[in-house]
């Protein structure tokens, strides 16, 4: 399998495994901490950190460094904003400054640009895929010009977004030439869609594409019956392992107190607790960082 030759080098056997984990405090170093605290809870072998970013927010930043610090491969989440203002240019300087600063961190990492596009609360500012495709292509093509070859671009859209019937995500696809990871993110809904279900649409697509793939989240936003958490999350390292393709996951862990409200945490739930230690302990998903990612010695701020 080959990729455009940008980012981390990909494990040859085997997937990466990681998470966000919704912090106590937003800083770096509550972001670290909670992060370990999940990480230490499910086998302390996790491989991948997560971080958001809101369209003007600069990054790399502190939170990068403390997860460099820990040793962790990173994915960097790019909020996006209005795809005609992209392309109209407004936003080249911030754009550019961007490119610049990801380049001078210089450690590989995966850079996930507007995740869920296909969603349809985003149409206000996604417009069509068609704008989509050229915002997109615009955004890479400065990071190109500045030389950036240390983040792989991931493509990231709802997995329901490829269900038979429903909104067709594959329309907003930019192109292989363009696109270093395809992702999706999967979770059950309140119909418990299996992982396996909603994840056999998205691959019907990724297997027409010479691209790694990746699941940008998932986790457990549904109550569900007793032992419908556990059963469901049960599926998900066997599904990697039957599909090779899929080289990185990362789990979501947030406790939302606002609406929407869930809790995709395992504090009141040992028994999906043990089903995600299971799949983090597994040999399979217990990869060395890549070459090159070694860790710089500023501390967290």
């Amino acid at each position: 399998m080959r990729t455009t030759g940008r980012g981390p080098e990909l494990p040859a056997e085997g997937a990466w495994l990681g998470a966000w984990v919704k912090p106590q405090r937003h800083t770096a170093s509550g972001r670290a901490a909670a992060l370990d605290e999940f990480d230490r809870a499910a086998g302390g072998r996790l491989t991948l950190a997560h971080m958001f970013h809101q369209w003007q927010e600069p990054f790399p930043g502190a939170t990068e460094q403390a997860f460099q610090n820990m040793g962790k491969l990173q994915m960097i989440s790019w909020q996006g904003t209005d795809t005609r203002s992209t392309t109209s240019g407004v936003y080249d300087p911030l754009i550019r400054q961007r490119a610049e600063d990801v380049k001078a961190f210089g450690l590989p990492v995966l850079l996930r640009y507007r995740w869920e596009m296909d969603r349809p609360n985003l149409a206000a500012s996604i417009h069509s895929p068609e704008d989509y495709v050229a915002a997109w292509k615009h955004v890479r093509a400065i990071f190109t010009e500045v030389g950036v070859t240390n983040a792989a671009w991931v493509w990231c859209p709802h997995a329901d977004g490829f269900a038979e019937g429903e909104r067709a995500g594959a329309a907003y696809y930019p192109g292989d030439d363009q696109v270093d990871w395809l992702c999706a993110d999967v979770y059950p809904g309140p119909e418990w869609n299996s992982f396996s279900n909603r994840m056999d649409f998205f691959m019907a697509f990724a297997q027409q594409h010479p691209r790694p793939v990746m699941i940008g989240e998932f986790g457990l936003t549904q109550e569900g019956r007793p032992g419908q958490r556990a059963a469901w999350l049960s599926e998900v390292g066997p599904y990697l392992k039957k599909h090779p393709q899929i080289k990185a996951a990362f789990y979501f862990a947030a406790k939302q107190t606002t609406k929407p409200l869930y809790d995709s945490t395992f504090g009141d739930d040992p028994q999906s607790a043990e089903e995600f230690r299971k799949t983090a302990t597994d040999p399979y998903f217990i990869q060395p960082l890549p070459p090159g990612l070694v860790s710089p010695p500023e501390p967290a701020r």
